[in-house]
């Protein structure tokens, strides 16, 4: 299969230099838009989160919350408050 409808990653640009982490968002989103395809990914990362068109939050394993199109102090911000649910 050369063009999934879904791509899931993890954690994709954990190991990587800010440069290389947003040429890898960059591409994900891009191919995602083009070949219609859903991205769903993992992160701890505000910046990272800011490119989906929809974030979702968890805290101990349920879901809590979600923002669209947020920005990375929107997602931040919703994260240091994770806690207090």
């Amino acid at each position: 299969m050369t063009r999934p409808d879904a791509v899931f990653a993890d954690e994709p640009t954990g190991a990587l230099d800010s440069r290389t982490g947003r040429q890898v968002l960059e591409l994900l989103h891009r191919t995602a838009e083009e070949l219609g395809q859903t991205v769903v990914m993992v992160t701890h990362d505000p910046i990272a989160a800011s490119y989906a068109d929809r974030v979702l939050f968890l805290a101990d394993g349920a879901f809590v919350g979600h923002l669209d199109r947020p920005s990375a102090q929107q997602v931040a911000d919703h994260m240091t408050h994770l806690g207090e649910w």
